[in-house]
């Protein structure tokens, strides 16, 4: 009887042991998830004039990382769903932010030659380079006419030229934008004609997206044969699980069957990323 209370007595110990650091664990995260996205807030999203309080950002993440695995869980009853989609809902919004900043780079870098153009016929008409950049924020839609317009802000409070350009090619790293502070810089320095050569230069970046337009279209098989790829096995395995459910059910609830599915999609994965990479031509 001794020993029975006594083994009882070392299981709830290791269990409150147990629980404890795993609530460490679980506090130690939740700070560093704090902080990351705290920093996201504050800079990533900042840099793309979206303002959100960090603490709400927090908030809603944890809730939807403990609401969503629970409710599939529920739902499905499905405990490896439940942890595949706590893994997803844990990494989306990194990715999220990271496609919003790419989206926003994609689309200033389309907006560019024209807003060149403008500056370029202000110039022309007489106008300065400051008063033809600020006639040219005043045309166009974010998020070009945001940047620029945060360059002349730091300009009127004492910011000199080549410092706020160089705080938007930080911001803007394309090398399109690049090129662009490189000639105004230059420009500003020895002198020249800087209508001309802000014409010329949005010649030179309206071809180069016509021929990257190109090069897209030509592509845009391969990519898709690369998205079948992927997609096809998730929807055979989709149908056949709605078809013969009691057939597939080793996959989903034995080890064997979660290492089968684990290896088939690191194996697709792996096909997807190398055709992907064979039909990015960059220009």
């Amino acid at each position: 009887m001794f020993e029975f209370a006594f083994l009882i007595g070392v299981v709830v110990a290791a269990a409150i042991v147990i629980g404890m650091v795993g609530m460490l664990l679980v506090r130690s995260w939740l700070n560093h998830q704090q902080a990351t996205l705290a920093t996201t807030a504050k800079t990533d999203l900042a840099a793309m004039f979206i303002f959100i309080d960090p603490k709400l950002l927090f908030k809603y993440s944890v809730g939807a990382l403990v609401v969503i695995p629970i409710l599939l869980l529920v739902v499905l009853d499905n405990p490896l769903v439940a942890v595949v989609s706590g893994v997803v809902v844990a990494f989306t919004p990194r990715y999220f932010v990271k496609h919003l900043q790419k989206s926003r780079i994609t689309l200033f870098e389309k907006q560019l030659p024209d807003a060149l153009l403008m500056v370029s016929g202000g110039m022309r008409a007489g106008a300065s380079l400051a008063v033809a950049l600020e006639s040219m924020v005043k045309e166009q839609k974010p998020p070009l006419a945001q940047e620029f317009d945060l360059m002349l802000r730091e300009q009127r409070l004492g910011v000199d030229f080549d410092s706020a350009l160089s705080n938007m090619e930080k911001r803007m790293p394309l090398p399109d934008f690049v090129l662009l502070v490189a000639a105004m810089k230059i420009t500003r320095e020895v002198g020249g004609n800087f209508a001309e050569i802000l014409e010329s230069l949005s010649g030179t970046l309206r071809r180069k997206h016509e021929m990257e337009g190109k090069i897209k279209a030509l592509t845009a098989q391969g990519k898709l044969q690369g998205i079948v790829m992927a997609l096809l096995p998730v929807f055979l395995l989709a149908i056949l699980t709605f078809m013969e459910p009691d057939a597939m059910a080793p996959l989903y609830n034995t080890l064997y069957g979660w290492g089968v599915l684990l290896v088939v999609s690191i194996m697709i994965t792996i096909g997807y990323i190398g055709i992907q990479k064979i039909v990015n031509i960059d220009v």
